[in-house]
């Protein structure tokens, strides 16, 4: 059954997909720029934009511009979404996909390890908060979720890097992943953390953890208020429900009592990490400039500005990719909590 579930999932997954596809090619096209101007230059001659607009494949009908895209019927010679090609960016004619490779495990590292312990935080403290409403840690936790959330994350991104780099020192600069006299590993997974304990760089793995210290800290701040505050709201709303009275009255052991809640607390916990993840990957862009870290985000941002196609559209489509197959793995794990809703 949950084999059937995961199917379907896929299956709705696909045809989101090529509706992003489609949006993101037309849309850009749809915009009051020009990218040939702004790759030869505004004083270039009739000819240079001519035979730039010919290379870029511009000048050709919309409808032919899309079955090059979609490597359907194309008339380019070279390969198309649909088989796995993301283009060549117009800017430094590398292939697209090369370029995201090396900057989308920056920021999925980034988000990844500031979720995780966010809601390895957040979740204790929201059930003591549920537990003793009006309490010490109910308390923190509310002025901390009104204080967090009060201010955007670059500007606590900068508050921790003068607090924690220039007064007490306990920090790198942001500077990058790493530490700019060591040498960095071989790209494996992308993960710096990963990469280093698997090629026996220890040095480098501590440098790593170092430099990832203030813009994780910085995530986890932001976002692990609004964690706390869901978990705390569901774990009161499952004490009071009707099945939690009725197994207290029946005499079940307190442990017991609060996994029950604990699990239906966990849902839409897990259901606001899946969406922090998602909108932190495109969102994360200011965590990466104050900490000079350059990922997606920056990426993305330099590709807007140049009106490089390609890559905007590459970018769209694999950030698309990967909230999907969060929100994928979010549903199987609702799945395995709540059984109901597999049907």
């Amino acid at each position: 059954m949950i084999g059937r579930f995961v199917l379907k999932r896929l299956a709705i997954a696909f045809l989101q997909l090529v509706g992003v596809a489609l949006v993101v090619f037309f849309l850009i096209r749809m915009l009051p720029a020009d990218p040939v101007a702004r790759l030869v230059g505004l004083n270039a001659s009739t000819e240079a934009y001519e035979q730039s607009a010919h290379a870029l494949g511009v000048d050709q009908p919309l409808w032919q511009q899309f079955l090059n895209f979609l490597g359907l019927f194309s008339n380019s010679g070279q390969p198309g979404l649909l088989q796995g090609n993301l283009g060549v960016s117009w800017v430094t004619n590398t292939p697209v996909l090369t370029e995201i490779r090396g900057v989308l495990p920056v920021t999925l590292e980034i988000v990844t390890y500031s979720l995780l312990l966010a809601f390895l935080v957040a979740l204790p403290l929201g059930l003591a908060s549920a537990r003793k409403p009006g309490g010490i840690a109910d308390r923190i936790t509310l002025i901390w979720g009104m204080f967090a959330g009060a201010q955007p994350d670059y500007w606590w991104g900068l508050l921790f890097v003068f607090v924690f780099y220039f007064l007490l020192n306990v920090a790198p600069p942001p500077m990058g992943r790493i530490d700019p006299l060591l040498t960095e590993p071989h790209m494996i997974t992308g993960f710096m953390t990963i990469d280093t304990l698997l090629q026996g760089r220890f040095d480098a793995f501590v440098s790593a953890v170092h430099h990832l210290m203030l813009p994780v800290l910085t995530l986890v701040y932001v976002v692990s208020g609004a964690i706390v505050k869901m978990v705390r709201t569901n774990t009161l709303r499952a004490l009071q429900s009707d099945y939690i009275l009725y197994a207290r009255a029946s005499g079940l052991p307190e442990a017991q009592v609060a996994r029950y809640a604990l699990r239906a607390a966990l849902t839409p916990a897990i259901t606001l990490i899946g969406i922090f993840y998602s909108v932190l990957l495109s969102a994360a862009v200011t965590i990466e400039v104050v900490f000079t870290m350059g990922g997606i985000g920056q990426y993305a941002v330099r590709s807007i500005l140049a009106f490089d196609y390609p890559a905007i559209q590459g970018v769209v489509l694999v950030v698309a990719f990967v909230s999907l197959m969060i929100y994928l793995l979010l549903d199987i794990v609702h799945a395995y909590l709540d059984p109901r809703i597999r049907y």
